[in-house]
């Protein structure tokens, strides 16, 4: 081996929502953490998550009603143990963020909540207009603050069992190889749906390196999964200026008043449907001859985004949506004067390894957290739910992970 080999108590492999906070976690108990993470410490999905992070924080909301919309959404093919853990663990969640420093936007001091698509009730929270973003920024500060050591530009190259835990095998872009024996071992690399697009040639929403090696390795070394070829396509991703090609428009714009047309202007969808529900309706009347072509002959159908300003007031969408009517803008589109073709794109993998409510995975002192996880989100994933999803059961698995390597 040519680099430096290392012992500790938890290895974290991944470094977006889940896997920062399963270092904190792990942090907080005294645990010697290794995160490895084969970007720079942050990029990932979950700073590309604009819509924002549900949790039944609203006066006439409860996690009860979190729980049916979340089980309902997947089809009632969630892990009702795990979606219990999921939704009771949001009010705190939002507590935790808020005390790492995530600014969640305020009316009038109470913070805003809005209702998503399959959401009964508003319980949609966001930090500005990039949820995901702002999470990350606070994360990374809270990782770097907490003593973790951490390993960037570094992917997992192989894992075995130990009498004592794991050893990765690991290796830096340069190509230095090098052991981590750890006690425990914390995957959070996500779905990898990036690599799944690029190898099917379609159009994905997921950061370049959302590839699913790791997810691979786990299964290859006996962890049971679930759900693994249930895919979610997110309904609203960007057709037309070709500059924004795969880009999706948040759901926030649905929810906001933006509706789907199909060529002929009519609508054909309850835009606040679940995901699969709006993405299948908008593949259905593309594949029926009533989509919309952009100028290169692509199909899509129409996304009223004019009807948010005419609801909600002039200025309404450059205040709510700025990222959104200043990406557009720069290709030469005005959202609020203009619809947009939209089209479904890849987006998140709903199935993955199966875990307990600790986290646990089927193989032992293996833990995982995040979109790397099935049980969850059943086989359709409700909006906001997967950046909660990070920090509930990143912190579980990164705690869990600690006590039991200190057993």
């Amino acid at each position: 081996m040519t680099g430096t080999d290392t012992r500790c108590d938890v290895l974290v492999v991944g470094s977006g929502g889940a896997g920062m906070s399963a270092a904190v976690a792990a942090r907080d108990l005294g645990a010697a953490v290794v995160v490895i993470t084969k970007a720079a410490l942050g990029a990932s999905n979950t700073g590309r998550a604009q819509g924002g992070i549900q949790a039944a924080v609203g006066g006439d909301d409860t996690t009860g009603d979190h729980l049916e919309d979340t089980l309902a959404a997947g089809h009632g093919d969630g892990d009702p143990a795990l979606v219990r853990t999921l939704v009771e663990g949001g009010p705190g969640a939002i507590e935790w963020l808020s005390s790492l420093g995530v600014a969640f936007t305020r009316d009038d001091g109470t913070l805003r909540v809005i209702r998503c698509g399959g959401a009964r009730r508003p319980r949609l929270l966001q930090a500005g207009e990039r949820t995901g973003a702002e999470m990350v920024q606070a994360l990374r500060t809270a990782v770097r603050a907490s003593g973790a050591e951490v390993r960037e530009s570094t992917a997992l190259d192989a894992l075995e069992r130990t009498g004592e835990g794991w050893r990765a095998t690991i290796c830096a872009r340069g190509g230095a190889r090098a052991y981590v024996d750890a006690g425990t071992v914390v995957l959070a690399a996500g779905g990898g749906l990036g690599g799944e697009a690029a190898r099917i040639g379609e159009r994905s929403t997921n950061h370049p390196d959302a590839t699913p090696e790791v997810l691979e390795m786990a299964l290859a070394l006996g962890a049971a999964g679930r759900d693994l070829d249930s895919w979610q396509r997110h309904p609203t991703g960007a057709v037309w200026p070709s500059g924004l090609a795969g880009y999706a428009l948040p759901e926030t714009t649905r929810s906001y008043g933006a509706t789907l047309h199909d060529a002929d202007g009519e609508r054909f969808v309850d835009e606040l449907a679940p995901r699969d529900v709006v993405a299948d309706a908008i593949i259905r009347i593309v594949a029926e001859g009533r989509g919309a072509a952009a100028p290169d002959g692509t199909m899509g159908v129409w996304l009223d985004t004019p009807a948010i300003d005419r609801d909600n007031g002039p200025g309404f969408t450059a205040e709510r949506l700025a990222y959104v009517h200043n990406r557009y803008l720069k290709q030469g589109v005005d959202i609020t004067t203009e619809r947009v073709l939209v089209y479904p794109v890849l987006h998140y993998r709903n199935g993955g390894l199966v875990i307990d409510a600790q986290g646990h995975t089927t193989l032992p002192r293996l833990y995982a957290a995040g979109e790397i996880t099935g049980g969850v989100h059943g086989t359709n994933r409700l909006m906001g739910n997967s950046l909660l999803d990070t920090v509930v059961f990143g912190r579980i698995a990164g705690a869990a992970a600690a006590r039991e390597a200190a057993a």
